[in-house]
């Protein structure tokens, strides 16, 4: 087999190259929320459905970052679908040392007491069942106990490293 012209110049692999290969791939925008001390919550693409039976979802979550020590230990996670009106509510929680919670974040004690965010397309409050390590990140799996699918609006996206929307 021969280098087709189509394939591009290689690179080694290197945490640069998968953040360029990542910047192509268009992802859903959810903010995973848990309560402890005070409440935590950080911006993720990185959520995935894993299974139906039981209803199992997963997300990665940095060792380094904020959040981690609490969802380090919580029983339970927020997870939260954002609408494309809700970028600037992604761009705090994705944002190092913001207040996630202050005024401007619309939010209450949801069941089992994990902070639920107003306005998201859909909700979720999950048990967690794993944390599987994954390099500096930690891989949760939890399984959904309760939700609310019924937002109203269209997906928020992240590509090209920015917020964007989905055109018709």
């Amino acid at each position: 087999m021969t280098a087709s012209p189509e394939l591009g110049s290689a690179r080694t692999a290197s945490p640069d190259l998968l953040r360029s290969v990542f910047r192509q791939h268009a992802a859903g925008v959810a903010v995973i929320t848990a309560a402890g001390d005070r409440p935590v919550g950080f911006t993720a693409t990185s959520l995935n459905s894993v299974a139906a039976e039981p209803p199992l979802i997963s997300f990665g979550v940095g060792t380094s970052s904020s959040s981690w020590p609490v969802v380090s230990e919580a029983e339970h996670v927020g997870v939260h679908i954002l609408g494309e009106h809700q970028r600037e509510l992604a761009a705090t929680f994705a944002r190092s040392g913001a207040d996630r919670f202050g005024p401007s974040t619309d939010w209450r004690n949801g069941p089992e007491g994990v902070p639920l965010l107003h306005g998201v397309l859909a909700w979720l409050v999950c048990r967690v069942v794993a944390r599987i390590p994954a390099g500096d990140h930690r891989i949760v799996i939890a399984e959904a106990v309760v939700g609310d699918p019924a937002g109203a609006g269209r997906p928020l996206l992240y590509h090209q490293g920015r917020f964007t929307a989905l055109r018709d």
